[in-house]
């Protein structure tokens, strides 16, 4: 075995379909390779043309056409380029993990009972021929596009790091018939979920697909220190605020119960003010340790303390997200909301979704929402190869 990077990229069908989250939902679950980035794109005719080229030179094979075929069409159509999502994955036999979980090419016409469902394409894709006439393809759609081998894998990565290069992480190819209303909103897919090979990330965006907003941003992202403080800074005080008279009330009640004493008020005030406010600011700071996987103060970090970050596009999109998302504390959430189904305190919560357009702005600008290292990563595993 060899360590490989690859990718799938998610076609603008899929993505329109709302079936991003269970392509990701799949792929997370089932392998044990790392999602090493992700970022949304808008092809130009140039990438679709050399990326169609690429593909018919791999193989002759009629599915191998097809998927040429269907670049070429369905990437840009009626003078408009759609959103493809890439995903790059690493690990050990990279391609063949990936060629193995996307799954073949089947027609739709062979009996229902021999369709199991097991992997992304037995069910997202569609391959339907004329039942009149074998041979011509009446519908074709394949879900996901991935390559068989590294050979292979090099020369898409190699054209889509060029295209890369430069690119603006957010994309825009969709006009509003009233853009006073289109707000854009940033969700964050919290190191909780990233623990182990699960569907989590991609069960929540399927959570919150059912708003409407489109994913017109993504990236993979590891929190530094320093942008963590600044992100939750502003909630620092009012956290410590919060937290305190409740640790201060607990701290209480141990010393009333092990001492059989009640305490007066000015003990009292005393207890929240000193060990209610050190335990809540030891709860910031662990908070700001989950996120960047570095405790304020500590030299010491986790690696691979990961996020994926989004942006969402659409008509009152804060609000809208923000329902789905549910309330800061998971207990308090209404059934159905993503906190609710995967929260664990209000500490750990699982995901964050701005509160206002201005929020979104300033949070954009810490994790630099608008570049992505995609590109980066291509070119630094090309160097490790090649070096």
């Amino acid at each position: 075995m060899r360590n490989e990077l690859s990718y799938v990229m998610v076609t603008p069908y899929s993505i329109v379909k709302s079936r991003t989250g269970g392509v990701i939902a799949r792929l997370l679950s089932r392998l044990d390779l790392e999602l090493a980035g992700a970022q949304m794109i808008i092809p130009d005719e140039s990438f679709v043309n050399e990326y169609a080229r690429i593909l018919r030179k791999q193989n002759v094979r009629d599915n191998i056409t097809m998927l040429a075929d269907y670049v070429e069409r369905n990437f840009i159509s009626g003078g408009r380029a759609h959103r493809v999502l890439i995903l790059l994955f690493r690990g050990d036999d990279a391609c063949k993990k990936l060629t193995d979980i996307c799954g073949a090419l089947h027609a739709e016409n062979r009996g229902i009972e021999s369709i199991t469902g097991e992997t992304i394409r037995d069910t997202y894709a569609d391959l339907i021929f004329d039942s009149n006439n074998p041979d011509k393809v009446m519908y074709f759609e394949p879900a996901v596009l991935t390559p068989r081998n590294q050979k292979e894998a090099d020369k898409d990565l190699e054209l889509i790091s060029r295209f890369l290069k430069g690119k603006e992480n957010i994309v825009v190819n969709m006009e509003y018939p009233e853009t006073a209303k289109i707000e854009r909103t940033l969700v964050i897919i919290k190191p909780d979920n990233w623990n182990f090979a699960s569907s989590r990330p991609g069960t929540i965006l399927d959570m919150f697909s059912r708003t409407g907003m489109r994913i017109v941003g993504i990236k993979i992202h590891q929190f530094t220190q320093e942008e963590a403080l600044e992100f939750y800074g502003p909630v620092e005080t009012a956290l410590i605020e919060k937290l305190a008279p409740v640790f201060g009330g607990k701290a209480v009640e141990i010393l009333e119960k092990e001492y059989d004493i009640s305490l007066n008020e000015e003990t009292k005030e005393l207890l929240t003010n000193t060990i209610g406010m050190e335990y809540a600011e030891s709860q910031f700071q662990k908070l700001i340790e989950f996120m960047s996987g570095m405790r304020p103060g500590s030299n010491e970090s986790e690696e691979h303390v990961k996020t994926m970050i989004l942006v969402y596009e659409g008509d009152n999109a804060v609000q809208k997200i923000r329902e789905v998302l549910g309330p800061t504390d998971p207990l308090k959430a209404p059934g159905g909301t993503v906190r609710r189904e995967f929260g664990s305190n209000v500490m750990i919560n699982t995901a964050h979704a701005s509160d206002s357009t201005e929020s979104f702005d300033r949070e954009a600008a810490i994790v630099k929402i608008y570049e992505n290292s995609l590109h980066n990563i291509i070119e630094e595993f090309f160097k490790q190869c090649r070096g």
